[in-house]
């Protein structure tokens, strides 16, 4: 049987970490970030969260190192929160698929043109 509830709990978390890296966050490092997605895993010991640079800049040290302390800072009020018995680590992690999904639309466009069709 399949479990839903590692996605709840994903969902839960995304509105929790976007709401507090606002407001209770006071790192400059943290404050150029978008949360794409984040992935739980089945026994919910572990948060995955994708991110991006907002701007589409590089990744910094400062960035990851920022993002860690905030990681320390916000588990115990997350798990809280979310009334969980065990708070996820949360690991920060460079979401790469948005780069991926504009080659590949980049691709798509030049295909395009050679065919001379032109995508709209």
């Amino acid at each position: 049987m399949r479990s839903y509830r590692p996605k709840r709990v994903g969902e839960m978390i995304f509105r929790e970490l976007a709401m507090r890296l606002r407001t209770e966050v006071k790192d400059d490092r943290v404050g150029d970030i978008s949360i794409t997605r984040v992935e739980v895993n089945r026994d919910l010991s572990r948060a995955t969260i994708f991110f991006l640079p907002l701007g589409g800049g590089a990744v910094t040290d400062d960035i990851e190192d920022g993002l860690v302390e905030a990681a320390k800072q916000l588990r115990g009020p997350i798990g809280r929160e979310l009334r969980l018995r065990h708070a996820p680590e949360l690991v920060f992690v460079e979401d790469t698929e948005h780069d991926k999904a504009l080659r590949v639309a980049s691709l798509l466009d030049q295909i395009a043109n050679e065919r001379g069709e032109g995508r709209e």
